[in-house]
């Protein structure tokens, strides 16, 4: 079986977009939006050009989201955490005694 041409994930503007976010970052007029600094940063570059495509209405995937993973690492911590406080806790209230 033949392999289905991908559709396109991000349009040709939105491309543009970071294309020329990208100059402006070589060429050291780039700057960030609320604190107005230099950006210096390729990632940051290409993550403004995306989000000024997001806001033209471009073909842009929604931004991506690692909470997912984040939440399930701070739960499992934060339950070993309360597990050590709930036994410190007990062995306090022990030496009180």
């Amino acid at each position: 079986m033949a392999k289905k041409a991908a559709k396109r994930r991000y349009s040709k503007g939105a491309g543009r977009k970071v294309k020329r976010a990208m100059k402006k970052r070589k060429s050291g007029t780039l700057r960030s939006g609320r604190s107005g600094r230099k950006v210096k940063s390729r990632k940051q570059a290409i993550a403004i050009g995306l989000s000024e495509a997001r806001r033209e209405g471009k073909k842009v995937p929604k931004k991506r989201t690692s909470n997912s993973k984040k939440r399930s690492s701070k739960k499992r911590s934060s339950k070993k955490r309360s597990s050590k406080k709930t036994s410190k806790a007990k062995a306090s209230k022990k030496r009180r005694r």
